[in-house]
């Protein structure tokens, strides 16, 4: 055989062992797929960097991010094993796990509530008992009204006191156009910025300091299943997310520049103004990113149940253990690393 001939050889066998090694690496990469809560915005900001920057893929995650058509039907499918991941709310979790389905919540993506009431600065509306006699507009979503009323009496008003009126999804419009005087279910990390920017600045007036329990506004979940016996991949996906959100937090402002170059639909004006006020939210008081606490889930399921939010299978409320809804599993192995 000739030097020439050695040579090719050589290379060929080089370049077929080099395509073999990364086939293989690709074929290892498990398939996952995580079911966002809402179109994406700065809070899921730490989810397209771990895709972006390859934490997924270090950890041998190939990471389908994708918006359900009906984003209430995430805690189902993931609950049948349909999705990996989802994103949800600790409220939707603990109805959804009262009702039997197999799901737990792995992390808090954000530690305190983002729902508030809010009323446009002009309209001197500073406080729950500024609301008396005035129109509140709302999703229309079954925890509107109790939320609404536990805010009410902590400042000595009833519910009956105020005109609740259901504007689906125009709450900025509503508020705006004052068809209503106030909103109750928008994130004020979110749309009070889309009404300022409008020329309209808002007061907002946040749930947890008006007697309803701190709570959970979005959670990461997956199934029983998986965290019972796919440990690693749920490891895994921690890792890899923990690393994302700690680089947006770094770098609030270029988290938004991957968010917006992988989803150019992305409202960069809107989201560069709300990351500032959301990332604090992104870790508890140890500064720990994805803790849950027993006292706050607890707090917010007994409310729901005294609120009639958390019936049973049989339409009762008899004690029941929501333990199982949350684990710091994956949380406390990650901050040991």
């Amino acid at each position: 055989m000739s030097k020439f001939s050695s040579t090719r050889t050589i290379l060929v066998i080089l370049v077929l062992l080099l395509f073999a090694a990364c086939s293989s690496s690709d074929e290892e990469k498990t398939k996952v797929r995580l079911a966002l809560d809402w179109i994406p915005w700065s809070n899921h900001s730490g989810l397209y960097i771990a895709q972006d920057r390859g934490y997924f893929a270090e950890e041998g995650l190939d990471v389908e991010i994708y918006v359900p058509n009906d984003p209430a039907t995430t805690l189902m499918s993931v609950g049948a094993g349909e999705d990996d991941f989802g994103l949800s709310y600790q409220s939707e979790v603990l109805i959804a796990g009262r009702a039997g389905v197999p799901i737990t919540s792995i992390a808090a993506l954000v530690q305190h509530p983002l729902n508030s009431i809010m009323s446009l600065q002009s309209s001197g509306i500073k406080r729950p008992a500024d609301l008396k006699g005035k129109i509140v507009g709302a999703y229309g979503v079954p925890s509107d009204a109790p939320l609404l009323e536990t805010m009410l009496k902590a400042d000595g008003l009833k519910l009956e006191e105020v005109d609740l009126v259901n504007v689906g999804f125009d709450l900025v419009p509503a508020l705006i156009s004052k068809k209503v005087d106030a909103i109750i279910g928008a994130y004020w990390v979110a749309e009070s910025i889309s009404a300022e920017n409008q020329g309209f600045p808002v007061h907002v007036i946040k749930m947890e300091d008006w007697g309803v329990p701190d709570f959970y506004e979005i959670v990461l979940v997956t199934s029983q299943k998986n965290a019972s016996e796919s440990k690693k991949l749920v490891q895994s996906f921690i890792t890899a997310i923990s690393k994302g959100y700690q680089d947006a937090l770094d770098d609030p402002q270029e988290a938004i520049n991957v968010l917006s170059r992988l989803v150019p639909e992305t409202d960069e004006d809107t989201e560069r103004q709300g990351i500032t006020l959301l990332t604090p939210y992104w870790l508890d008081e140890r500064k720990i990113f994805g803790w849950q606490s027993a006292e706050k889930w607890e707090s917010f399921a007994k409310w729901m149940v005294s609120n009639d939010l958390l019936l049973g299978p049989d339409d009762s409320q008899s004690n029941w253990d929501f333990t199982k809804l949350y684990t710091n599993e994956f949380i406390e192995t990650q901050s040991t690393n």
